[in-house]
């Protein structure tokens, strides 16, 4: 009874130390299968230091162009990391100022803080049709400087620029080259500014309505991704990965157990 009892407590310990980590996604997902998204706001709502391209095109050339900005080259792309020397051309960037204002030629201070580029472009247009300026503007806004970061177990962590709304967190893993093996599925978390706070939002991604519905599902600029890393690479990080946690020590004890009970029944 004894030897049975060891024996079933060292299969107990092997099973323990050989678990595997979950890869996969969306294992709740059938065929067909229909999932609500989110209903936080997708659209990216400016913040002071944002920084934005604005250009008005119309019939006269001569006339639009008093107000735009000169032509430079910038160094942004998107799903580009920081790091690559990736450039394009376009015009001069407005930043938005500790106020949340930029100052645009002739018009004066426009407040755009809390606004979608959407939002920053008809009020612009409209300011020129009612002033006279123009009767015919096209105004075209851009982000120049939005990004995000990635850290922990992905296939490139680093920080990404990014140039559109709607920008998800699948988007964002995917061109951080997705989580490694051993990168926690069950636990991303997105740590986000609001106002003068952070506050983090856990996903898992095993699940489908844990991901569409997070409030973390569509990124804002500077949101921070972090990917926690599993139990397989924790036991890595410690000096000889001889824990409590590591494979190396359950089989020390499984050794020693085993050991013990040939003595006890020889």
């Amino acid at each position: 009874m004894k030897k049975t009892f060891i024996l079933s407590i060292l299969s107990i310990l092997l099973l323990i130390s050989c678990r595997t980590p979950q890869v996969s996604y969306f294992t709740d997902l059938e065929n067909g299968q229909l999932h609500n998204v989110t209903q936080a706001d997708a659209l990216i709502r400016l913040r002071p230091e944002d920084k934005l391209s604005i250009v008005v095109k119309s019939k006269d050339p001569l006339l639009s162009e008093l107000f735009n900005l000169p032509i430079i080259a910038n160094r942004i792309g998107y799903g580009q990391s920081a790091n690559n020397n990736y450039y394009s051309s376009g015009s001069s960037a407005y930043t938005i100022d500790s106020h949340g204002e930029i100052d645009f030629p002739v018009i004066g201070k426009v407040k755009v803080a809390g606004f979608s580029r959407e939002q920053v472009a008809a009020y612009i247009k409209r300011e020129l049709v009612s002033r006279n300026l123009v009767q015919d503007p096209v105004v075209t806004v851009e982000y120049a400087n939005l990004g995000f970061s990635v850290l922990g177990e992905v296939g490139r962590p680093g920080h990404y620029a990014f140039d559109r709304d709607r920008l998800t967190l699948l988007d964002a893993l995917s061109m951080a080259g997705d989580l490694s093996i051993l990168g926690k599925r069950e636990n991303v978390t997105v740590i986000r500014e609001e106002g003068t706070k952070r506050q983090a939002y856990r996903v898992n991604l095993l699940y489908a309505d844990s991901i569409y519905q997070s409030p973390a599902f569509y990124l804002q600029q500077n949101d921070i991704v972090y990917v926690e890393p599993n139990d397989i690479r924790a036991r890595q990080t410690t000096v000889n990965g001889n824990n409590v946690r590591s494979t190396a020590f359950w089989f020390s004890l499984a050794s020693l157990l085993m050991t013990l009970s040939v003595l006890i029944f020889k």
